[in-house]
């Protein structure tokens, strides 16, 4: 979608915005690592710490402030955003189980939408500073160079990412297709944060990435970055992906395409 990107209310770029943000969070993050205990629990598995508040708390602050009258949708006072316009759609802390147990694949993300498409979208790992980046129409960068996904040819030869999530029979699909794909794959990972797996397929470290339990905030700013990246992402049907997709299957067009045909044949769990 190409679009005129609004500036904010001190003239800076969405893009510049979204640096702030990450900036501000990640300093939360980083303080809080290693030192911060379980504040609540939402469901099996589902943790939340006073980090996820904090952050989510730094990125409202500047967004209020730059972009006043655009809505925002983040994780932890997800509500009854609307969703035409400008929307915000944000993951103050991705990973957070891991995060409360000291392993260190967590993210923050963020991306901005226009009638639900992102324009523009950054993912970054706290720990390593790295910051994955793409402005739709202007391609994807990770740390000032442009990035790429990758060129493996097939799924036997691709490293394919796969995360459960928390739901139990979606879940269970995806240990399925696992089970379906070993041993006809060079690797399986399951490392607990979607926004770093969209990322690390569009900087060509994955060659896909396979959810089947998202939230509009795992997956807004992956969507446009596997995009500008050169891949593909779709629905578990092949289906145009869209922010509110549950189950999404990305990766770079070959090994895309052949998942894609298998994850087709199987049945739920």
């Amino acid at each position: 979608m190409t679009v005129d990107l609004p500036s904010s209310s001190s003239g800076r770029t969405p893009l510049e915005v979204a640096t702030l943000c990450s900036a501000a969070a990640g300093e939360a993050i980083r303080a809080g690592f290693g030192a911060t205990g379980i504040a609540a629990t939402k469901g099996r598995g589902n943790v939340v710490t006073e980090v996820d508040f904090e952050a989510e708390r730094r990125t409202l602050d500047i967004l209020r402030r730059e972009y006043p009258s655009h809505a925002v949708l983040s994780e932890e006072t997800a509500a009854n955003t609307r969703s035409e316009g400008w929307l915000w759609v944000c993951d103050p802390l991705d990973g957070t189980k891991n995060f409360s147990r000291g392993i260190p694949h967590f993210a923050f993300s963020i991306a901005l939408c226009f009638e639900g498409e992102p324009v523009v979208a950054l993912t970054s790992h706290p720990l390593l500073g790295e910051v994955t980046s793409a402005v739709s129409g202007q391609g994807c960068v990770l740390d000032g160079v442009r990035a790429g996904v990758s060129d493996v040819p097939s799924v036997q030869a691709a490293v394919i990412g796969i995360d459960l999530g928390y739901d139990n029979d979606r879940g269970g699909y995806q240990i399925g297709l696992a089970q379906h794909l070993w041993p006809g794959v060079q690797g399986i990972r399951a490392m607990g944060s979607a926004a770093l797996g969209f990322a690390f397929v569009a900087a060509g470290r994955w060659d896909a990435y396979v959810h089947s339990d998202l939230q509009p905030w795992d997956i807004a700013a992956g969507l446009l970055l596997v995009r500008e990246a050169g891949g593909t992402v779709t629905d578990r049907e092949g289906g145009q992906a869209s922010i509110w997709t549950r189950a999404a299957i990305a990766g770079n067009p070959a090994v895309h395409d052949e998942l894609a045909a298998v994850a087709t044949t199987l049945a739920w769990h």
